[in-house]
This record gives structure tokens, C-alpha cells and sequence, in this order.
């Protein structure tokens, strides 16, 4: 009889982990899955609007581009389509529009870009879209109705004039954008053709910068505004009871700050000295301010920081701490220096102060319609930050009343409205005779409608040269002949 080794036990597979494993990996799995889907439809129109997504391509060889057009209905952008098919891209506002509703070829650049995604599909029943199947027709986009206002828009384009600058005109209760130029511009129907020409002009004209959103200036006696209120924060019971004597310049640590053309002020109080926009005064304010007072308030103010904004924009500096120079912070106080702003950027802080503190978010697309007449998507005002305190804004108001009443932007007083505001005089060069003419401001002054923010460049004074367009905008709105 053999002798038989004995059986191995068999060994248990042990199952549990590897279930543990499944499930887990599955989980990850299920989880990847949900946050693609989630992240893709959330960002859907970023998506789109990327240059490597072929399905525009698909898009638009279905649908018709969408119309742009103003807040009243008026047509600012449409496609018109030969019988060869061909699809021509047509601004009937030419060059008066050219940045704020941009271009659709050769990349994308205005609200063709915001509203890209909405512009390039279409919303119509399918019925519609049958009948148009049957002819052989493109269905026709969305369109896209805007904040901006037509008369505004031209009555601004026009007062600027042949010269370099920019306008934003708000609307400080809701954040639309009623009116945004720039100068100089370009014909966006013939952008195409013009491109090559445009990208190698190295002069400063830089016709394609949206100088409203993008271009950086020194402030001037715009930013008088941000030292008050740093000032207005240290001392919120005395700021009143500061006194100054003006003898046309000041000299501190052995840095002098003249005032504009040397004019003497005479004696001072803190409203005065803004009113009268006094360099000398706001430069001995400034050194006086605890630096991290100055450098919060700059912070609450957004300098160096993101903008509620879609349009391209660049960022404003202005800085201050513990090491920053008596002469640097006497430039600071009064807008020089290495100190920076865009134009957009001051229309938002002149906003808050006109909405008691409160930033609403500026937009310029108001509504989504398909052709049809479908709402497809609204937009409506939003809250985006207090910039200041209720309190703080109505002082800052009063100050700029002051500025129309007895100061600066006097051509604003005695009209059929009240205004209030700020102006600059920035200079830019080493010379004091080169500086960009600075207003802005709003109307009426008890109960604000319309904010306005202008830079012209090189122009000298903002109370010469930028007020006198502020009033042509205020007349317009309010319907003053």
C-alpha cells in the first residue's frame, strides 16, 4: 500500500480587502466622473470660448453669429451673410464702439468675447429650426442686449474728441455700464484686414488697449479721494478740526511738494484743501496718516487687487508700510509717484462712495434673447464689496459737493442738477506743463444716477479740460439742451 503525502489545507482567499479596494477605487471613480460633469457644465462658456474647442467651428457652420445690441434695441453688431454663404461681421456704430463691443475675428476682444458662447448657439424652437433646414439656411444666434446707452455712448465719443484719453460712465445704483471709450481707436469691421498693421505699430497710440479698463495713470488729485478717507478712518470725530496754511509748497524731511503752477491757498481747513485739490496741504496730510491705516485702506480699495470685471483689465498700484519714504509718501498722498490707477478702477471707488459705501458689481450684458424673442439668460445688479462706510461715504460726498460748489469743478455749479466730484491734474513727466486732465464725479448729488470717470491725456487741467466733458455727459442724461 503507498503512502500518501498528506493534503495541504486550502488556502482561504481572502476577499474582504480586495472588495475594500474596489470599492474605493470606485468610489474615486464615480467621484472623478460627478466633478467632470459638474466642472464642464459650470464652466461651460469658458469652455467654448477656448481657441482649441473645435465645436465653434461645428457652431458656426450651423448657426448665424448673434446680434449685440444697446440697451433701447439699437443694433451695435450683426452678421450678414452673402449667397455665397459667407458671413460678414458688421458694426453699424463703426469706430464710436470699437473697444467696449470689440471684434470677433482674429481673436476675440469686448462683449463679442463676454457673450461669445451665447452669440455662437441659438435657442430657437425646432420648428423654426425645420424651416430653416428645408431653405438650406443657418439658424440664427442668440442675441445679446447690453447696458450701454447709444446717446451717452456718442455724446462722450464726440466731447473727447481727436484726443487720447477714456470715459466710463456708470450707473452707481446697479453697476451697468452705460458708456466705456477709448481713444485712440480702431474700425472693428475692417480689423482683418488691418491686424498685421495694428500689432506692429510701436507708437504710443496702442489703438487695440482699452485705455478705460487697461491703461495705468497716475492718479493726480483724483486719489485726494483715498487719502481723505485713510485720513477720515484715523480720525472719524476730528477730522474737522484739521488746519493748514498754504504757501504754495511744502518741504518735509527735505522733500518739497509744490502745488499746481505754485498757487498759494492761503489758510485751510480739510475740506478746503480738497475742494481746492491743495498739494501742499494733502502732502502734510499724508505723512501725518499711521501707515497701516494708509496701506488698509488702500487694501479695502482693491489696489493690486482683482477687479469685479470681465473685460481685460490691469491692476492699480499704490503702496505703502513701514519703510516707505517721507517723498514717496507725499507723492502717494497726492497721486504721483510710482502710484498707478485705470480709469474703470476709479469709477468703482467714485460708485461706492455715490452708493453709500457699497460696490455693485459693474456689468454690461443685461439680457440673452433668442431671435424669437426667448429670454435665454438675465443679469441683474449684484453686490459686490463695501468699499467704506456709510458714514465715510457721505462725508467723501459732501467734500466732492464742495468741489463744484467753491473748488475746482466749478463749470458743474448752478445748473439744472446738482454734481459732485473730483479733479486731477497728473503729471507724468518731470515737467509740471505735461499732466493728464482727471474728473470724476456723479449727479445728481443728493440721489445718484450716473457716475463719470475721464482721463484725457496731456490735456493739463482737470478742471479746464474734463469737467467741461463731464457737463456735455451730464446734460445729455438729464436732458438739458
Amino acid at each position: 500500500m503507498e503512502d500518501r503525502k498528506p493534503k495541504k489545507p486550502k488556502k482561504k482567499i481572502r476577499s474582504y480587502p480586495i472588495i475594500v479596494l474596489s470599492c474605493f477605487y470606485g468610489t474615486i471613480f464615480l467621484a472623478m466622473l460627478i466633478y467632470i460633469s459638474y466642472y464642464s457644465y459650470a464652466n461651460r462658456q469658458v469652455l467654448m470660448d477656448n481657441s482649441y474647442n473645435t465645436r465653434q467651428q461645428i457652431l458656426l457652420k450651423q448657426n448665424s453669429r448673434g446680434k449685440i445690441l444697446s440697451r433701447d434695441g439699437d443694433v451695435l453688431a450683426y452678421s450678414e451673410v452673402d449667397d455665397t454663404g459667407k458671413e460678414t461681421r458688421v458694426y453699424p456704430y463703426g469706430k464710436e464702439f470699437a473697444h467696449v463691443v470689440g471684434y470677433s475675428t482674429n481673436g476675440k476682444a469686448g462683449i463679442e468675447s463676454l457673450a461669445n458662447y451665447y452669440l455662437i448657439n441659438t435657442s430657437i424652437d425646432l420648428s423654426d429650426k425645420v424651416a430653416l433646414d428645408t431653405k438650406g439656411e443657418k439658424y440664427p444666434g442668440d442675441n445679446c442686449i447690453t447696458t450701454l446707452d447709444v446717446n451717452l455712448q456718442e455724446v462722450a465719443y464726440n466731447a473727447l474728441s481727436a484726443r487720447k484719453g477714456a470715459i466710463v460712465v456708470t450707473n452707481p445704483k446697479t453697476g451697468e455700464i452705460l458708456a466705456m471709450v477709448s481713444k485712440p481707436d480702431f474700425e472693428p469691421s475692417t480689423i482683418k484686414a488691418e491686424w498685421e498693421s495694428l500689432l506692429a505699430d510701436k507708437s504710443p497710440d496702442a489703438k487695440l488697449l482699452n485705455r478705460a479698463t487697461q491703461g495705468l495713470y497716475p492718479p493726480g488729485s483724483t486719489f485726494k479721494i483715498i487719502t481723505s478717507l485713510a485720513y477720515i478712518k484715523e480720525h472719524p470725530k476730528d477730522y474737522n478740526n484739521y488746519r493748514f496754511t498754504c504757501s504754495g509748497r511744502i518741504t518735509i524731511d527735505g522733500e518739497t511738494i509744490s502745488c499746481f503752477h505754485g498757487e498759494t491757498h492761503g489758510s485751510e481747513d480739510f475740506v478746503k484743501s480738497f475742494a481746492e485739490s491743495c498739494n501742499s496741504s494733502y502732502a502734510n496730510i499724508g505723512v501725518s496718516i499711521n501707515r497701516k491705516v494708509f496701506a488698509d485702506t488702500l487694501d479695502q480699495l482693491l489696489f493690486g487687487k482683482e477687479l469685479p470685471i470681465d473685460l481685460l483689465y490691469s491692476k492699480s498700484s499704490a503702496s505703502i508700510d513701514a519703510d516707505t519714504s517721507t517723498e514717496n509718501v507725499m507723492q502717494l498722498s497726492i497721486g504721483q509717484g510710482a502710484t498707478s490707477m485705470t480709469p474703470m478702477h476709479l469709477n468703482m471707488i467714485t460708485c461706492a462712495i455715490a452708493n453709500k459705501g457699497m460696490l455693485k458689481k459693474p456689468y454690461l450684458i443685461s439680457e440673452i434673447k433668442s431671435e424669437d424673442g426667448k429670454t435665454v439668460k438675465s443679469y441683474s445688479p449684484e453686490d459686490y464689496k463695501r468699499l467704506m462706510t456709510a458714514e465715510q461715504a457721505g462725508i467723501l460726498a459732501e467734500m466732492m459737493e464742495e468741489v463744484v460748489k467753491t473748488g475746482t469743478a466749478s463749470k458743474l455749479k448752478g445748473l439744472s442738477y446738482t454734481a459732485a466730484g473730483k479733479t486731477g491734474s497728473a503729471e507724468f513727466t518731470d515737467s509740471t506743463s505735461d499732466s493728464h486732465a482727471w474728473f470724476t464725479g456723479f449727479a445728481p448729488a443728493e440721489d445718484p444716477e450716473i457716475c463719470v470717470t475721464i482721463i484725457v491725456e496731456n490735456a493739463g487741467s482737470g478742471g479746464s479740460f474734463a469737467v467741461p466733458i463731464a457737463k456735455r455727459i451730464f446734460d445729455s442724461y438729464f436732458g438739458v439742451e
